[in-house]
């Protein structure tokens, strides 16, 4: 019992070590994961690239693939690009395998006590990441030291000895167990972890341990098949594309075990390094295999999920989906990127406001009320929703900064929305009533609009390139703002003095210069955001 529970601890802090890893280097990457998927799409092999090295980085093909859901929901990426990546993947996974295979020895808990020490000690968030990392290596080994010097007594258990020795004879009884374990665990690392140790420590043969190895890929497939279940047909075609890969590649190579083994026999004295050997050969030669046939494995599974026919509400976001939490640096760049939509929404809300009140036109007037209600208000609220959980994950500084920006960003932006909403209520009213306005109190009100319009401008393009020499010119836009908004109701006053100003027009006309005077107000709240960073 004992020993079984130490197996148990030790695969959980495995698994701890590699979260660890996994979250140092995904932090370290930010934002580029999301730079080298831009770039990477365009070409079938700049895909499988970026799904190796994404892979290698994340130290999860589970967490990718979750992530790539995300983006084929969000219609970001193509279901040819999001197999192109799973092929690359399949490789990239395989390099937490030859890691594990080495035998560090005490540099486990040098990795562990330096790692602890960067995170701990060191104020600068570069130098924090890499202890993160190196703290995930090191858990690692000592997870793995744990399982080592546990399943050795365990598998002299006369069960466990008899079922090892069947799985070597049988194979396929491995295949069985990999899938079983993997989808337990949610993770394949673990398992080909695990299997690993069990071969340096002598507890497992060669052809059982291939077995479990190809287990343990076809069990990886679970995470994202779960991930898919309420997707779109896009993203569930892509969970069907990982099983098919993973399904063909252990076809392809299960009834050549024996002299698969063989081979890898002479590629390594180590057991252990001849197992991880096993994991990578399987998996490059499956992608390379497989890579011409991207268009067919796409058609394949269009097959087997159907579009579906029923209507469905259009989708109001562009770029998110809760899916992509998982990673929070494209997450958040995703969020930012749906903020901008957001943003020229709102412009959109103010041209067409000022054009209802100018025209007069009140087609304009009750567009702005219908984006109101069916693009500005569902928006923000699934921004902030999506943020909310991105804030869950595990964030740097940075991350969170950004996080909160984008939070504040969006009320900004939905309180614009409502006052370009009030003038095109007061541009009804105007229509409705016929009230009159005089030329010079139209020219004032065009140049205070084109002035809060811009300002508002600057300080939407200060949020996208986080630039803040743009920043600091939306907030001068903004001083210069109130001398005008200023200048135009001192006007404005002298007019209604002179009897120049039809009465009824003196509210709307005021309503419509405060409305402009806040938007710019919180034009210079997200500038001074960025200045805050």
């Amino acid at each position: 019992m004992v020993t079984l529970l130490t197996v148990v601890g030790g695969i959980a802090l495995f698994l701890y070590g590699i979260k660890t890893l996994s979250q140092g280097m995904e932090q370290l990457t930010g934002g580029k994961i999301q730079e080298w998927l831009d770039k990477a799409t365009n070409r079938p092999i700049r895909g499988a690239a970026f799904g190796a090295v994404a892979t290698a980085f994340l130290q999860s093909s589970g967490l990718l693939m979750v992530t790539m859901i995300g983006l084929l929901n969000a219609r970001l990426l193509t279901l040819d690009q999001a197999i192109n990546v799973m092929l690359g993947q399949e490789i990239g996974t395989t390099i937490t395998g030859q890691i594990v295979a080495f035998d560090v020895g005490s540099i486990r808990f040098v990795a562990v006590a330096v790692g602890f020490l960067m995170l701990e000690l060191n104020a600068d968030r570069k130098w924090q990441r890499y202890g993160q990392i190196l703290l995930g290596f090191g858990l690692m080994f000592v997870g793995r030291q744990f399982m080592s010097e546990a399943v050795k007594p365990l598998a002299e258990a006369p069960a466990v000895a008899g079922w090892l020795a069947q799985m070597g004879k049988t194979p396929l009884l491995g295949v069985l167990a990999g899938t079983v374990l993997t989808g337990i665990l949610q993770s394949s690392t673990a398992t080909t972890g695990l299997v690993i140790t069990m071969g340096a420590s002598g507890v497992i043969s060669l052809p059982a341990a291939i077995g479990f190895i190809y287990g343990a890929n076809i069990g990886s497939c679970i995470t994202g098949f779960i991930a898919s279940t309420n997707a779109s047909a896009q993203a569930r075609r892509a969970s069907y594309a990982q099983i098919t890969i993973n399904v063909l590649g252990v076809l392809l190579f299960l009834p050549f075990i024996t002299p698969y083994a063989w081979l890898l026999e002479h590629t390594s004295p180590s057991l252990a390094r001849q197992i991880a050997n096993a994991h990578t050969i399987f998996n490059v030669i499956t992608s390379v295999l497989l890579f011409p046939f991207t268009r067919q494995l796409a058609r394949f599974t269009q097959v087997l999920v159907h579009d579906q026919l029923r209507l469905e509400a259009p989708k109001i976001t562009q770029f998110i989906d809760d899916h992509l939490r998982s990673v929070p640096s494209i997450a958040i760049m995703e969020a930012s990127k749906e903020l901008e939509r957001l943003g020229e929404n709102a412009l959109n809300m103010m041209a067409l406001s000022y054009k209802a009140f100018a025209t007069p036109d009140i087609v304009a007037a009750k567009e702005v009320v219908r984006l109101e209600r069916e693009m500005s208000d569902p928006l923000c609220n699934a921004i902030e929703h999506f943020v909310d959980g991105v804030i869950a994950e595990s964030l740097d500084s940075a991350e969170r900064r950004r996080c909160f920006q984008i939070k504040n960003t969006n009320v900004d932006l939905e309180r614009v929305a409502d006052h370009a909403e009030n003038m095109a209520e007061a541009a009804q009213d105007r229509i409705y009533h016929q009230v009159p306005f005089s030329e010079d109190a139209m020219a004032d009100l065009a140049r205070t609009f084109e002035h809060a319009q811009g300002t508002l401008k600057t300080a939407l393009a200060a949020f996208g390139s986080s630039d803040p020499e743009l920043a600091r010119l939306a907030c001068r836009q903004e001083d210069e703002m109130d001398r005008i908004t200023l200048d135009t109701r001192q006007a404005h006053l002298r007019r209604v003095s002179a009897g120049a100003c039809h009465p009824e027009a003196d509210v709307l006309y005021v309503e419509t210069l405060r409305n402009l005077e806040r938007i710019s107000d919180h034009a210079d709240n997200i500038a001074i955001s960025i200045l805050r960073k």
